[in-house]
C-alpha cells in the first residue's frame, strides 16, 4: 500500500487563548480539563501544533461552543466586530 499523499497543509486558526481569557482560565486548567499538558495548550494557541479531531471536540466541549466557533481555516476577525455587526442587523 502506498503512502497517502497530502496537498499543501492549510492553516488552522483558533480562538483558544481568547476564550480562556474570557473565562479567566489558565492554560493549566484547560490542559487538565482536556487531558493534555500545559505546553501543548500553548503550542495550540500559537498555531505551532494543530489538534486532532478528538482534541478539538474536547476543547470545544469545555467552552460549550461548536467547532466552527473555536477553529477555522481562515483568520478570525475581532469578536467585538462580529457581535456589533449582529446587534445592528448586518
Amino acid at each position: 500500500m502506498s503512502p497517502v499523499r497530502r496537498g499543501v497543509q492549510l492553516p488552522i486558526y483558533n480562538r483558544i487563548g481568547v476564550l480562556r481569557a474570557e473565562r479567566r482560565m489558565s492554560r493549566a486548567e484547560l490542559a487538565d480539563l482536556v487531558g493534555i499538558n500545559v505546553q501543548s495548550v500553548g503550542a495550540l494557541e500559537r498555531g505551532d501544533n494543530y489538534p486532532s479531531l478528538d482534541l478539538a471536540f474536547r476543547i470545544c466541549g469545555v467552552f460549550g461552543l461548536p467547532v466552527e466557533a473555536v477553529f477555522s481555516r481562515t483568520e478570525f476577525g475581532a469578536m467585538s466586530a462580529e457581535l456589533y455587526a449582529k446587534r445592528n442587523g448586518a
